[in-house]
């Protein structure tokens, strides 16, 4: 890869490319610093849905916190939910990966190890119908609802009733340098993937944004070159690769630049609605 940074998007023409389909991370990517939709979202969406473009959030996020966001838009929308996991098209299930409950189990405890060795660190079990907490202190489950906004508190996380999609670590301090060593032992048969400054997710191998956004562009009927993508942490790479037009923010991570294709402007400067502007053409 060369080493040349990324074009701006500054430095492409507009209306330059036939984009049938965006895909947008949340955290870092779309929302600001203080987790805020940009002004302008609903009127762009509108513009898209005339123009016939499709939108899709790709969050490690809760399907159910993502169709809560955009409820007043989710007609035909489809949701690439738990870092690629969960993909839902109008309350349907279009894909999921869940793990099984043995990993589960494991990574519970694996947990409750690293919080007995002094790591400030909380498991939370996505399930596909809820996300389960065995810890209850408030900084936690505050942390836990922004996220999650279908979540229960159960006394054994090994043992609920449900499909899992991921097994998400919340460290108070480092997720990179601190949890995702903690989970070395599963590095070698799942996925360990730091999502944030203080997120770890674990996932099954063949799980992640860029193999969901490629099950809904077969199921779209729409090619990579009709694809736009944004981008700011380590769970967005391979939804980079399966996008010609990939976009990372410009505050992103720095694998992620290096990934990308072109640059936005970042998330505080409301960088992936200036940049579809400019792409499709759209009115300021």
């Amino acid at each position: 890869m060369s080493s040349a940074p990324a074009p701006l998007v500054t430095d492409l023409p507009t209306g330059s490319a036939d984009i049938r389909l965006i895909v947008t991370d949340m955290d870092g990517t779309l929302l600001d610093d203080a987790k805020r939709i940009p002004a302008g979202l609903w009127g762009t969406l509108a513009e898209l849905r005339r123009r016939g473009v499709q939108f899709s959030p790709a969050s490690g996020r809760q399907y159910a916190t993502l169709a809560r966001e955009f409820a007043e838009v989710a007609e035909g929308m489809a949701f690439i939910a738990e870092n690629g996991t969960y993909v839902v098209r109008d309350g349907v299930e279009l894909a999921s990966d869940p793990l099984a409950p043995t990993v589960v189990a494991e990574l519970v405890r694996t947990v409750r190890r690293l919080v007995a060795d002094g790591v400030d660190v909380g498991a939370v079990v996505c399930g596909k119908r809820s996300a389960y907490v065995e810890r209850t202190d408030e900084a936690f489950v505050a942390e836990v609802r922004r996220y999650y906004v279908e979540n229960q508190v159960v006394e054994d996380a090994t043992a609920i009733d449900d499909e899992v999609l991921k097994v998400a670590l919340y460290d108070f301090g480092s997720a990179e340098r601190t949890t995702a060593p903690g989970l070395a032992q599963f590095a070698t048969t799942h996925q360990v993937v730091v999502s944030g400054e203080h997120w770890a997710d674990v996932m099954n191998p063949t799980a992640n944004k860029g193999a969901a956004l490629r099950r809904l562009q077969r199921e779209l009927g729409i090619t990579p070159a009709q694809t736009m993508v944004f981008g700011d942490y380590l769970n967005d790479l391979e939804m980079l690769d399966a996008a010609e037009w990939s976009f990372a923010m410009a505050n992103a991570h720095p694998e992620v630049i290096a990934r990308a294709r072109y640059t936005a402007p970042s998330n505080n400067d409301n960088g992936v609605l200036r940049t579809v502007a400019r792409m499709l053409g759209l009115p300021d």
